[in-house]
């Protein structure tokens, strides 16, 4: 190796914070300091992006000292912590923004765009009226013993006692014999209405 090699020359090291700066080197802002200001710091809350130029030990003794929120109430530093969270960009609760438009048909001014919303979903009115709509009842459920005596008697399974029973009596008055003069052609309609509400009265609906 030749140490007496031009390209030994071209070394930089990065000079001690105890040597004298270079004439091109910040120098150290401290007053009476003189050496290199290596170090940046902060100049602080609204002086944001601004530094100051030290040297080593005047760095650390500043930032020992550093407080941001000096000056500032308990309230104020509270403030800015919750600011913080969004940026500290502005905010509106929902719907108050005072740069939004309200809906004509609020009393707001007219939109320059439209939307076809027949449902009142963009305006909430759908979801609201969907949750003050009371839900509607279980259907119940019947063997298909059962659901055939209903069939028979021409009612479906949201019937109750007492429309089975009236049902049931109507039937029997439009098909008994004596309805048509003794004539028994409708005996097997009759048979089958008295065997269905037999079915539907032992299975407790009647």
């Amino acid at each position: 190796m030749d140490l007496n090699s031009p390209l030994f020359d071209r070394i930089r090291i990065r000079p001690s914070c105890d040597e004298p700066r270079s004439p091109t080197e910040p120098v150290c802002e401290k007053p009476g300091c003189g050496l290199s200001g290596a170090f940046r710091a902060p100049k602080g809350r609204g002086r944001e992006g601004q530094y100051w130029r030290f040297c080593l030990d005047h760095v650390r003794e500043y930032n020992a000292s550093y407080n941001y929120f000096a000056g500032m109430s308990d309230e104020a530093v509270a403030a800015f912590q919750k600011d913080s969270i969004v940026g500290h960009r502005p905010t509106w609760a929902m719907g108050v923004n005072p740069a939004g438009r309200a809906a004509p048909e609020r009393g707001g001014a007219p939109r320059d765009w439209a939307y076809f919303d027949p449902l009142g979903i963009l305006r909430g009115e759908g979801l609201n009226e969907a949750r003050r709509a009371a839900p509607e009842p279980p259907r119940r459920r019947y063997s298909e013993v059962v659901q055939r005596a209903l069939d028979t008697l021409g009612l479906d399974e949201a019937a109750d006692a007492a429309a089975i029973k009236a049902q049931y009596k109507a039937l029997v008055k439009k098909f008994h014999p004596d309805a048509h003069g003794g004539d028994r052609s409708f005996e097997d309609r009759l048979r089958d209405i008295i065997r269905a509400h037999d079915t539907l009265k032992a299975a407790g609906l009647c």
